[in-house]
């Protein structure tokens, strides 16, 4: 992904240096800040809460440059990288800090220091689905494929997954074939944006099409969570093209049977509560969901 939005030269005067005439006197600094983004939903939507506020980017920027001061702008760069991350669309960000009146003590035209940093791994939850066979490949064989696939093209860590399910269809069509059920649960730097384009890639990559709703399918890779909400650190969003957490996935049992059988302290965010996935799986029906012949 090669989406970016570029804040330049914001300015201010802070007191940042190891001399003390720098501590005492300050000097003008200048930050540059690029942020990667998938900036998709905001090119169709029209809308700020889809993007990042490149205002908010520069307070936050200006904020530090004349708060706390640090020795080094090193240290200057870091902090203002660590605040462009917080922003959950962020995926990488490069900020500059420029000192024009260092005391180098050498004629010069400017000392610059740049940083890139990524987001910190958080974990993630994602539901793999499939019930049309693909050339010679069963569902089941789809899911294998699908996991190598995420675990070569997309930036997931540590992952694990759950036991395969044969499982009954839930709703769309009558007359679908039963699905071979997965989940994954991983570790991410890509912000939840940019995972979601990264799974409809892999999707699309096995001839996933969207013509019916909740119709049969080669292969469905849906985000279920992103973030951790025992410690808060999940993201929430009601925004059509990212719904977090997912908001069938507390009644689905196809989804709760496999989720805890790969994670079985697994938590859940519903509403303003978080509920153990465990106590999820006792409020379902899970008669249609199976454990896989081969998984036996």
């Amino acid at each position: 992904m090669s989406d970016r939005i570029v804040l330049s030269g914001v300015r201010g005067r802070g007191f940042h240096g190891v001399f003390e005439h720098e501590r005492r006197e300050g000097q003008e600094f200048v930050v540059d800040v690029a942020l990667t983004v998938d900036l998709a939903a905001a090119g169709a939507s029209d809308d700020l809460v889809d993007t990042v506020n490149y205002g908010e980017i520069g307070a936050a920027a200006l904020a530090r440059i004349e708060g706390e001061p640090f020795d080094l702008i090193e240290r200057l760069a870091e902090v203002i990288a660590g605040d462009a991350l917080s922003h959950s669309a962020v995926d990488e960000v490069t900020v500059t800090v420029h000192k024009p009146q260092a005391p180098v003590g050498v004629p010069f035209g400017d000392v610059t220091v740049s940083v890139t940093r990524q987001r910190h791994p958080v974990p993630v939850v994602i539901a793999l689905g499939a019930n049309l066979v693909r050339g010679e490949d069963s569902p089941a064989d789809t899911l294998t494929a699908a996991v190598a696939d995420l675990e070569i093209d997309v930036r997931l860590t540590g992952i694990r997954v759950s036991p395969t399910y044969d499982t009954t269809p839930v709703g769309g069509p009558p007359g679908q074939p039963d699905y071979a059920n997965a989940v994954l649960v991983a570790r991410t730097t890509l912000s939840p944006a940019s995972l979601l384009r990264a799974l409809h890639a892999v999707e699309a990559g096995f001839d996933r099409t969207r013509e019916v709703r909740w119709g049969a399918r080669t292969l469905d890779l849906d985000l279920v969570q992103y973030g951790d909400p025992a410690s808060g650190t999940d993201v929430v969003s009601e925004r059509p093209h990212l719904t977090l957490p997912h908001p069938r996935a507390h009644e689905r049992a196809f989804v709760l049977v496999p989720w805890l059988a790969v994670d079985p302290a697994a938590a859940l965010r519903r509403g303003g509560d978080v509920v153990a996935v465990a106590d999820l799986v006792g409020a379902v029906d899970t008669h249609g969901v199976r454990l896989a012949e081969d998984e036996s």
